[in-house]
């Protein structure tokens, strides 16, 4: 029987992930192992390497990229591919996608975050209203928004940060994310912040709810996943989670890529997770 490792949060991480692993082990089977990213000991048992549940890496992202080297040098099979995984923890890859024509949230990146690179920001996108975020980020960690002129919080300032302008979008309509599964599309929900914030996430007060896809999201999310496969030069990635809002003129716009360890919301999903379950049982096989 093929041997499976879903890599998960370290052991003191904050989320409860009991949900998450009940969810995997229904469309995987309960013999699946899970394994602690930060300590996982020897992989090259296991026929599949997973890191779905490896919340919290941008934490320690030393240790992290350490893991993906030995993943690399071990060639365990991975899925996603380690290529893919050292790529997208680092969201400058946004910047990438946009030269190869891909419609994403306006980003700028500071080397060593100051004042003037926040009113020279705002300045550029002609918002004085901006999301500032650290380039390895995760669950809105070291996430900001500031107005242009307010003083920088001591724990960005002189760091190396990601600056865009903020999109109304989020608070007023919300922010969309869409799942494939070796490049077919699965299910899609729209996620809304609390009142009076700008995060989505469910901890944070945010909520989610299953939804159609809007006229343009499905052509922005293949435009999105395929040149994220032609900049790596790889076949239809495993799983996939595009998250995009739409800008002031109503055009949408990638905000993230995620294929690492995007929450998959299968609750959501016509099939439960059947799509997902075939992609790997086909990633097994192939």
């Amino acid at each position: 029987m093929p041997k499976i490792c879903i890599l998960t949060a370290a052991p003191d991480y904050f989320e409860d992930l009991g949900p998450a692993r009940r969810t995997y082990q229904r469309l995987l089977g309960g013999d699946i192992a899970f394994r602690h990213w930060t300590d996982p000991g020897d992989l090259t048992g296991f026929d599949l390497v997973l890191p779905l549940l490896v919340w919290g890496y941008q934490r320690d992202w030393p240790r992290w990229f350490a893991l993906l080297d030995q993943l690399e040098r071990q060639r365990i099979n991975c899925a996603n591919p380690v290529p893919v995984l050292r790529w997208n923890s680092d969201k400058s890859y946004l910047l990438e996608l946009e030269q190869a024509g891909v419609a994403v949230v306006p980003t700028l990146i500071s080397e060593v975050l100051t004042l003037e690179d926040i009113a020279n920001a705002a300045q550029e996108f002609g918002s004085d209203a901006l999301v500032i975020k650290p380039p390895i980020s995760g669950g809105a960690d070291g996430t900001f928004r500031l107005m242009a002129g307010e003083p920088l919080p001591n724990s960005i300032a002189g760091k190396q940060m990601l600056i865009q302008p903020f999109q109304p979008a989020i608070a007023e309509e919300g922010e969309y994310s869409l799942f494939y599964f070796a490049g077919t599309f699965s299910h899609a929900i729209l996620k809304r912040p609390a009142k009076g914030d700008f995060r989505v996430q469910e901890f944070l007060g945010g909520s989610e709810s299953g939804t159609d896809c809007p006229a343009g999201a499905q052509e922005l999310a293949a435009q999105a996943r395929q040149a994220a496969e032609r900049i790596l030069a790889t076949g239809p990635l495993l799983y996939a989670r595009v998250d995009m809002l739409r800008d002031p003129a109503g055009d949408f716009r990638l905000m993230e890529l995620e294929l690492i360890e995007p929450s998959l919301f299968f609750e959501h999903a016509a099939d439960g997770g059947t799509l997902f379950a075939s992609a790997v049982e086909a990633a097994l096989l192939g």
